[in-house]
């Protein structure tokens, strides 16, 4: 199998793609359900594993890392365009 996601924890809800991702393209790696990846996606930059409400957590290494600020898809790019980092909350 040619993993192209990865799952870093199990709590996490999104995955870390291993190489740059192409819209249409099936999202593989162990513990994944496989689906379409919906937008171009960097290596090492953040994807959907489930559809994310507004204001839900993203939870990446077993911690929660950011809040999304928009609905996110199953397969989207989860970035600083529909998230909001908890780094520098208080």
């Amino acid at each position: 199998m040619n993993d192209n996601v990865l799952i870093i924890h199990s709590r996490d809800n999104v995955a870390v793609a291993l190489r740059n991702l192409a819209p249409g393209e099936e999202a593989k790696g162990k513990g994944v359900a496989g689906f379409k990846v919906i937008n171009e996606i960097p290596a090492s930059h953040k994807i959907a594993l489930h559809d994310l409400a507004p204001g839900e957590e993203i939870v990446k290494y077993g911690e929660v890392v950011a809040v999304t600020t928009r609905e996110i898809k199953r397969g989207e790019w989860v970035n600083t365009h529909n998230l909001e980092s908890k780094r520098w909350k208080k």
